[in-house]
């Protein structure tokens, strides 16, 4: 392994967010307590969203989003194909069903198109779609809105990888297209919290259920309900919850994280931008991230596309050699539908944008660590690989 080795994604951790943990930790709190206030509240005014409920991943995010509105038996949720396996299993959770759309090839998003396809094979049953902001990257959240509702149902959007980017110059998270939006804090992601997740909503009530359905169901808020006086261990069981509560300790670090979060946005576009320059410098057979209308990404990964195919390399040898040059990779992601519970569940869906996609993209190192030469370094391996 060289000595200079550059992972696909790596948290960024500084002294103000070690001195915001060890604060936590010799206070009173450690789990559910007001730094978790403190964070939403952060939260959002960063996206300009009305409410925020904070939990403990981002796939709790997105069943906490589900589930809260009754999502269920009999329901259809539109997922795109090429995502991380937890934008559909949070439906199946709930018991409803998945229809995957198809994607763009080059983007890996669900498009309108896709979007009216599949919303034709859900048969009059969908009741969520789940766009997902692949990579940072949105595409056409109005439309799709409109094509929901024509349908009888509402945006979701899995924004996991999108903390930091903005859509029609509004930031990714406002809901002003959407019923809720889910977010993500694993540590490749813009803003690290060692897990974490958020949910935000302009929907009030919504926030409300989330709250109860992320502690177990329980509520404690007795002036909701009539209790006589002198039962300070009073609390009631109103629904079938889960314990996906995030904790202090978490929150600090996020919370922490967020405040640099415009600094790390432009550190983001500033790396991609010199990807794409020393891409289109190199005059090798790798296409830049295509991009997409009227979003300003703060850009979670950064895939290419190769045709390893037409080069007679397969993308296994070029990632084991990209490794031994120091640099690392990644594929984001398998099909979800090739997933072999799903092709068992579902049978196998003729998705061939998903499958393009699938077949050329590569993820290359960005996180804000790198240095203003990495990417260029990056491309010069890829290019020696290549060319061999």
């Amino acid at each position: 392994m060289a000595q200079h080795y550059l992972p696909y994604g790596r948290q960024s951790i500084d002294e103000s967010d070690i001195e915001a943990v060890i604060e936590v930790l010799r206070g009173d709190w450690l789990t559910t307590g007001p730094t978790i206030d403190a964070l939403e509240a952060a939260f959002c005014e960063a996206v300009g969203a009305e409410h925020a409920v904070a939990c403990s991943n981002g796939t709790t995010a997105l069943h906490l989003a589900l589930a809260a509105q009754g999502v269920g038996p009999g329901d259809v949720c539109i997922v795109p194909a090429v995502t991380f396996m937890a934008t559909a299993n949070a439906a199946l959770y709930c018991g409803s069903d998945v229809v995957f759309a198809d994607v763009d090839p080059d983007t890996g998003l669900m498009t309108p198109d896709t979007l009216d396809d599949a919303l034709g094979r859900a048969g009059g049953k969908a009741r969520v779609v789940l766009p997902v902001h692949l990579a940072g990257q949105c595409e056409a959240l109005d439309r799709m809105a409109m094509q929901a509702e024509a349908a009888g149902a509402v945006l979701v959007e899995d924004a996991c990888h999108a903390v930091g980017s903005r859509w029609q110059g509004e930031p990714v998270g406002n809901c002003q297209h959407s019923r809720a939006a889910t977010f993500s804090f694993h540590p490749v992601k813009t803003i690290a919290a060692g897990e974490g997740g958020m949910v935000t909503t302009g929907d009030g009530e919504l926030a409300r259920r989330m709250r109860l359905l992320r502690s177990h169901g329980i509520e404690r808020d007795r002036s909701r309900h009539e209790r006589q006086a002198g039962e300070p261990w009073w609390h009631e069981m109103q629904a079938l919850g889960w314990n996906y509560r995030l904790s202090d300790i978490q929150a600090a670090l996020a919370l922490s994280q967020l405040k640099r979060l415009g600094q790390f946005a432009e550190r983001r576009s500033a790396l991609a931008a010199a990807y794409d320059a020393a891409i289109a410098a190199a005059n090798i057979p790798v296409s830049a991230l295509a991009r997409t209308a009227d979003c300003d990404p703060c850009l979670h990964l950064y895939p290419v596309r190769i045709d390893f195919e037409a080069l007679g390399q397969s993308r296994t040898s070029v990632m084991a050699a990209l490794a031994a040059r120091g640099v690392g990779s990644q594929v984001h992601y398998i099909p979800v539908p090739d997933q072999p519970y799903y092709r068992a569940r579902y049978g196998e869906q003729d998705l061939p944008g998903a499958r393009r996609y699938y077949a050329r993209t590569l993820s290359l190192p960005l996180y804000v660590g790198m240095t203003d030469e990495d990417p260029e370094f990056v491309v010069g391996a890829l290019a020696d690989v290549l060319a061999g």
